[in-house]
């Protein structure tokens, strides 16, 4: 079959009449117009129009064949146009995923967010799975940390330390840590990651208490529950800043041995990268890295 710009000539010479006139409002010259019916006509098996000197005038089977051809160009011209719109406003669903404790850093920004772009629809996923990107279709992706996949591109957001809490409840009937190694005396609730098994491990300055025997009551896959277990004075935890800001300002939850703590980390938004960035996308990227307030 003729190639869609062979199409569009032939619609328009039967509109207009004339390759000439076909050729003017196509922007092309009248040859080239001839030319595209000539293939279409070749590959079709059929004349489509009846051409003398002075009019030029559809066949039978051209009359028909146009009938058929107008509504396509016109359903193309049409998808053109809603393409158009959406390259110039930014508008559409966005499927995007979370870490589980992620609503945290993007709950409070989407109230700005929805006001300016009220055209734009987040299908949101919070859960600390590692997921697919391209494989399972999401626009794009939060992730702390290092990544290796070369089919994404990332930009950073921003970043986060560590902090280790207690209830004040706790603290006052275990007593306050004055250095890492008073840890070994403390419930430690501890994180395992769900991905590889591992726990979280607690890094203090220097590397020296690396070797800690930590122990616990209780270990969490979720970040979540390991805070609320630690707002009800069942022990310390080793936490994202970000995660517990909000209960330490309020005097609910406390924050130690803070001069041994400097490990932290950085948050990237991760989207594919063999996708044209289209602007419902691009406008998420730049709110989000422009909003989110994380401790440098």
């Amino acid at each position: 079959m003729e190639s869609l710009s062979g199409l569009h000539a032939f619609v328009q010479a039967a509109q207009l009449g004339s390759f000439v006139a076909a050729a003017e409002r196509l922007g092309v010259s009248a040859s080239a117009i001839g030319k595209s019916v000539a293939r279409l006509e070749s590959s079709l098996g059929v004349s489509l129009f009846n051409r003398s000197t002075r009019s030029l005038s559809l066949t039978e089977e051209g009359l028909l064949f146009f009938e058929r051809s107008l509504r396509v160009v016109q359903e193309l011209t049409e998808a053109e146009q809603e393409l158009s719109r959406l390259m110039a406003e930014p508008r559409g669903r966005l499927r995007l995923s979370f870490p589980a404790i992620g609503y945290r850093l993007l709950l409070p920004l989407l109230p700005g967010f929805t006001a300016r772009y009220p055209e734009i629809e987040l299908d949101l996923d919070f859960n600390d799975r590692l997921v697919d990107v391209i494989g399972e279709g999401y626009d794009a992706v939060l992730r702390s940390g290092d990544f290796a996949d070369s089919r994404l591109k990332a930009r950073r957001l921003g970043s986060f330390r560590f902090r280790l809490v207690a209830s004040a409840e706790y603290l006052a009937a275990r007593g306050v840590p004055q250095r890492p190694q008073d840890l070994t005396a403390h419930a430690c609730l501890l994180y395992r990651f769900s991905g590889s098994g591992q726990l979280q491990p607690w890094q203090f300055t220097g590397g020296a208490e690396s070797g800690l025997a930590l122990s616990g009551p209780l270990v969490f896959n979720n970040l979540e529950a390991q805070i609320s277990a630690a707002r009800r004075g069942l022990g310390l935890i080793y936490v994202p800043d970000f995660a517990v800001q909000e209960y330490v300002e309020s005097g609910e939850l406390s924050s130690v041995l803070d001069a041994h703590i400097t490990a932290g980390g950085q948050f990237s938004l991760l989207w594919p990268g063999n996708r044209h960035l289209l602007p419902k996308l691009r406008v998420l990227i730049d709110y989000l890295a422009e909003h989110i307030g994380l401790a440098p």
